[in-house]
């Protein structure tokens, strides 16, 4: 399997047309049709649906995407750690995080190293902790942001400690707006939305106690965005961290710390002894500066 047929194959499934991704990629199409019947030959299967008018992937040529994309990243990152000028500092470094309110540090900790290397490219991949770690794992993901719990055996790093302060969301009209904090007494009786991560919602059964067991939970959500789209429709009231929702207009949402107070610390990691490129060494320098 050649890097240039995953090229081919991953033209024609975003042009859903061998015409169109042919003329994209200066070939002819028999060519292109060619070239990728052998892929499906090489691989035993069929990756395409073929319509009169498009192209369409099959389950494995969805799965074939998913790989060839990982596949094509890895290979840009290696031709650009490797064809780095001693003289000038370039490259992209790719961080993975949730939506924590310790992004604000982050972007502190951006600015200071983009004012020395402005050459270097940030990519940021929003997702949630076990997506972000899977990404890290297969070298797509450099630097990471996990909110703790999170378990940290195989990386370096810098914990960002009480970081984000655990809240719960509602509509702007609500009764509870009144109060000056929330308790769990508050919210026995309510449908609530629930972070989706295991060892997050662990936090919460601590602090529920024995009267976790007996919650509404009308909805789990991996990302608050989302979690806050519902409670603007009045379909629960999503218990998290403050994160990045204190962005969200008032008239829209009003968030409500818990009492007694919750607070969560987060890990800025990167995987211990791997060769990284030097754009990224010089990251992790700065990480480390910034926490001194």
């Amino acid at each position: 399997m050649e890097l240039r047929v995953l090229r081919y194959f991953l033209t024609v499934a975003k042009e859903q047309s061998f015409t169109k991704a042919a003329e994209q990629l200066h070939i002819t199409q028999p060519t292109l049709s060619r070239q990728l019947a052998a892929l499906e030959e090489e691989l035993g299967t069929t990756l395409f649906n073929r319509g009169s008018h498009s192209v369409t992937l099959t389950d494995q040529g969805l799965l074939l995407k998913r790989r060839a994309l990982e596949i094509i990243d890895l290979e840009d990152k290696i031709v650009e750690e490797f064809t780095e000028n001693e003289g000038v500092i370039e490259g992209v470094i790719t961080i993975g995080c949730g939506e924590f309110a310790a992004v604000e540090v982050l972007a502190q900790i951006i600015k200071g190293y983009k004012a020395k290397y402005p050459m270097v490219q940030i990519a940021i991949h929003t997702g949630t902790a076990d997506t972000i770690m899977e990404m890290m794992n297969k070298g797509l993901v450099d630097i990471g942001l996990f909110l703790e719990p999170v378990s940290t055996e195989g990386l370096d790093y810098i914990r960002i400690r009480e970081s984000d302060q655990w809240v719960v969301g509602m509509k702007p009209e609500d009764a509870l707006v009144e109060k000056e904090y929330i308790t769990k007494e508050d919210l026995l009786t309510l449908p609530l939305i629930l972070p989706e991560r295991l060892g997050i919602q662990s936090e919460l059964a601590n602090w529920f106690g024995k009267d976790f067991e007996k919650l509404n939970i009308a909805f789990t959500s991996n990302l608050g965005t989302n979690a806050g789209v519902m409670a603007m429709e009045g379909l629960g009231y999503p218990v998290s961290i403050s994160g990045a929702a204190k962005y969200w207009r008032n008239d829209l949402i009003i968030q409500k710390k818990l009492y007694p107070e919750i607070k969560s610390s987060t890990v800025i990691a990167w995987r211990r002894h791997i060769p990284y490129s030097k754009a990224i060494n010089l990251f992790i320098e700065e990480i480390n500066a910034f926490e001194a």
